[in-house]
């Protein structure tokens, strides 16, 4: 009998099993959505901060409609240049605001938060060198001065009859 079972499964044509996918499906992002996490990227703000907001979507979920989305990458692109730019403006601000003076009677400027902010700006800036080089990094380059000749040696006797 056991035999019989065997044989006719055999000549049953075989199902397969697919696995149901597991998660949420992923459809068309809201486009106000994408407006909203492009603004807050041209601002200079990160999108691991945006994600961290009530309501926002995890920052791996952002990425994963990045990789499917062609046109919201190109405007998540465009929004982080402008907001690289956003953060050299910071440094200005940063570089600029007047330091606290400490003391009492002595007033003398608190050397603690002028290396406070210097470090500051030093880490924006080499961030920005290293997410846009051509325009935040430094300038490297090889000049060169003088000529160039070049005498070509073939190692064949030249004849006097040419």
């Amino acid at each position: 009998m056991k035999e019989e079972r065997k044989h006719q499964s055999d000549t049953k044509p075989s199902a397969k099993k697919t696995k149901a996918k597991v998660g949420r499906p992923v459809g068309k992002v809201d486009p106000a959505l994408i407006d909203e996490i492009c603004a807050w990227i041209a601002d200079g703000n990160t999108l691991r901060s945006f994600c961290r907001l009530n309501g926002k979507p995890a920052w791996r979920t952002v990425y994963g409609w990045l990789f499917k989305d062609e046109e919201f990458q190109a405007r998540f692109a465009h929004a982080r240049d402008i907001g690289q730019d956003a953060i050299a403006e910071d440094t200005l601000e940063i570089i600029d605001e007047f330091p606290l003076s400490t003391g009492g009677d002595n007033p003398r400027l608190d050397s603690v938060h002028v290396q406070y902010n210097k470090n500051r700006v030093e880490q924006r800036m080499k961030l920005l060198a290293k997410w846009n080089p051509k325009k935040y990094g430094d300038k490297v380059g090889v000049e060169h001065q003088g000529g160039v000749s070049i005498s070509v040696i073939t190692g064949v006797p030249q004849s006097d009859t040419e």
